[in-house]
């Protein structure tokens, strides 16, 4: 159902802005607030959960059960990175094999090697595009639910322009339902892309990164279908954290520090508290 309604949501005339959930209570209040799509990323999994960098340090089964949290707390579609797979076509294979089992709406693979970067790190390697068409065939073989496949190139900082629209070309001949050319330096390179390679196509906005940010409304009209945030939400809640510490170190208290937090009652809203009591009282003995 969910990948249902990523699919329709693709034909609309609307992109779709895809903020980064690296917890289920993200998803949450992504939801809350109104948006029509979660990304659960790789990066803030590994930030948030682990204190790890964006390095490839998180297995497959860490990956997935933070994923299947995030999706059981929304009834948005979802967006998993699956990095490069955790492996060759066997192991891409079985994970998304996992991930689609999972009703988890789409899955983004990428080409490089390990140990893999964030997009916009330096010092990143890929895999040949033969073995990346090759887990892309993979990765469709095994799904058992209508899970979209989304191919991620990093070419742009390893090979150059061309070699990445080569990759996107193949991967989508290859499998891949949506493209992810990350990390175009310049917007004349945003803006040729959807022209270039005719697909569904997804922009990354990275604050401090490697790629021009622009509106929403300018991504629309280069012809971009979905938006990543993929981490400006775990970025603006670790800042909201370090505030309220900083704020209780300084004066030793918190009732004088409620601009920095939200309200109990606001808390119980997003966790859903008087569902759960209509359901204990429902059942009680």
């Amino acid at each position: 159902m969910k990948a249902k309604i990523l699919k329709e949501a693709l034909n609309s005339q609307e992109i779709l802005v895809a903020p980064g959930a690296s917890c289920a209570l993200y998803a949450r209040l992504i939801e809350l607030v109104g948006f029509k799509v979660v990304y659960a990323t790789g990066a803030g999994m590994a930030n948030m959960q682990f204190g790890f960098p964006d390095i490839g340090l998180v297995s497959m089964n860490e990956m997935l059960e933070n994923t299947k949290r995030i999706n059981d707390a929304t009834n948005l579609p979802v967006i998993a990175d699956i990095d490069n797979g955790y492996g060759n076509a066997l192991n891409v294979y079985r994970t998304a094999k996992e991930f689609s089992k999972n009703k988890i709406a789409a899955i983004q693979i990428e080409d490089q090697q390990l140990p893999k970067r964030c997009g916009h790190f330096d010092g990143k390697k890929l895999i040949s595009q033969d073995e990346m068409c090759a887990k892309i065939k993979a990765c469709k073989d095994a799904l058992e639910y209508d899970t979209l496949i989304i191919a991620r190139t990093d070419a742009i900082a390893v090979n150059g322009f061309d070699d990445a629209i080569n990759r996107a070309n193949a991967y989508l001949e290859s499998g891949a339902d949506i493209l992810f050319i990350e990390a175009p330096t310049s917007i004349e390179q945003m803006a040729s892309l959807p022209k270039l390679v005719k697909a569904y196509h997804i922009a990354n906005m990275v604050e401090g990164g490697k790629t021009p940010i622009l509106s929403n409304d300018e991504l629309q009209k280069m012809g971009f279908n979905i938006v990543l945030y993929a981490n400006a939400t775990l970025k603006a809640a670790i800042k909201g954290m370090n505030d309220l510490l900083n704020h209780l170190k300084t004066t030793g208290r918190t009732d004088n520090a409620e601009h920095l937090m939200i309200s109990m009652k606001e808390r119980n809203r997003i966790c859903e508290f008087d569902k759960w009591m209509d359901i204990e009282n429902k059942f009680k003995g």
